[in-house]
């Protein structure tokens, strides 16, 4: 029973502490966020007419999805604030004198870390996710602004796919309706074997269910006389309901819809690292929190009278940061095609815990 009372408390101090730094977080992200839209409605109408109401509601809404990135910092940070808290209460080494190992009193915060990171990919994303779409769309409403799906980085739009009769890459001198309408279109098209079939220019093209209606199309093909159709059909495995997250950004997709997304992509023929890239990290996000409890216990178990804490902090928080830069440039690399999704993700986590054991089993044991 005393046991039981014990962890209960150790695990509500964890979780005070790591739920204290992500509302603080969240609120400044979120002051960031409303004065940056701010900046954009002052752009975008001298006069005012963006009312502050519904930017403060868009920037609500574009929350969660800033936030999610931030529980691994947060439980870094929570760990390090519970254990010092207990450290200069002499609480840890009451613990200590007890016959409590750092692996008992460590145990609650790695149930929380796991509970955490769960119930954050399981439903705290869905609702990121779902909040994030409605964002995207208020703002395109309010600044007048499309969310060009098949934009490239310069010059036309351009959109490489697979259909039933082949492959086919388009060009749009214009893409409205989140990509699902083109203007001015021309498309080169291939075969199953990959033999170039034709050329087909169009002044429009909408995606239906597995084609892209094309209107007023010229076919070009080799050794024919070019010639005009009133409606072009084009074969693709996208549908209007999957182009825009297929396509768009991944922070909108949910967690549930993303295996869909990759298999869709695939299907396609478009490139689906960085949903993959997701996927796995939204799938390695408890073993992610369980790896910053343990990094966070790896400076925060020394006594106060030993001295020396800041630095300890410090060094911690040095850590963490490295940790992230580290899992930054592994996921680009994964993004890249350079190594699997898998490793680019769960390599970097798994060896910040082969660490922060390796650490704590060193001060433990000696």
């Amino acid at each position: 029973m005393k046991g039981a009372t014990l962890n209960w408390y150790l695990g509500q101090k964890f979780l005070t502490a790591i739920l204290g730094a992500f509302a603080l977080c969240s609120v400044l992200i979120f002051m960031i966020d409303f004065v940056e839209l701010l900046r954009q409605a002052s752009k975008y109408d001298d006069t005012g007419a963006v009312p502050a109401g519904l930017l403060f509601w868009m920037t609500l809404l574009r929350l969660p999805a800033y936030t999610e990135f931030l529980l691994a910092f947060a439980v870094q940070v929570g760990a390090i604030a519970t254990l010092l808290f207990l450290s200069r209460k002499s609480e840890l080494a009451v613990m200590r004198a007890g016959g409590m190992s750092a692996w008992q009193f460590l145990r609650p915060g790695l149930v929380i870390a796991v509970v955490l990171g769960t119930l954050a990919t399981t439903v705290y994303n869905p609702i990121a996710a779902a909040a994030r779409e409605q964002a995207e769309q208020l703002f395109a409403d309010t600044f007048g602004q499309e969310g060009n799906l098949l934009r490239a980085k310069s010059g036309e739009s351009w959109l490489r796919q697979n259909g039933i009769d082949g492959q086919s890459v388009l060009t749009a001198a214009h893409a409205t309706g989140r990509g699902l309408k083109l203007t001015v279109v021309s498309a080169l098209v291939y075969d199953p074997d990959g033999k170039f079939v034709a050329r087909v220019d169009s002044q429009t093209a909408e995606l239906k269910n597995g084609y892209w209606e094309m209107t007023d199309a010229w076919v070009v093909a080799p050794g024919i006389e070019p010639t005009k159709h009133k409606t072009y059909l084009l074969s693709t495995y996208l549908t209007p309901e999957r182009v825009q997250d297929a396509l768009g950004t991944v922070i909108s997709v949910s967690f549930w819809d993303l295996p869909g997304l990759i298999e869709v992509a695939e299907k396609a023929n478009i490139s689906s690292s960085r949903l993959q890239i997701q996927y796995e990290l939204l799938l390695s996000r408890p073993l992610l929190c369980i790896a910053m409890v343990l990094l966070a216990a790896t400076v925060s178990l020394r006594s106060f009278r030993s001295g020396g804490i800041q630095t300890m902090v410090i060094t911690g928080m040095l850590g963490g940061l490295g940790f992230f830069l580290l899992a930054e440039v592994s996921r680009q690399i994964g993004v890249a095609g350079l190594v699997p999704p898998w490793a680019a993700v769960w390599l970097p986590i798994l060896l910040v815990i082969l660490i922060s054991l390796t650490v704590l089993l060193h001060q433990e044991d000696g």
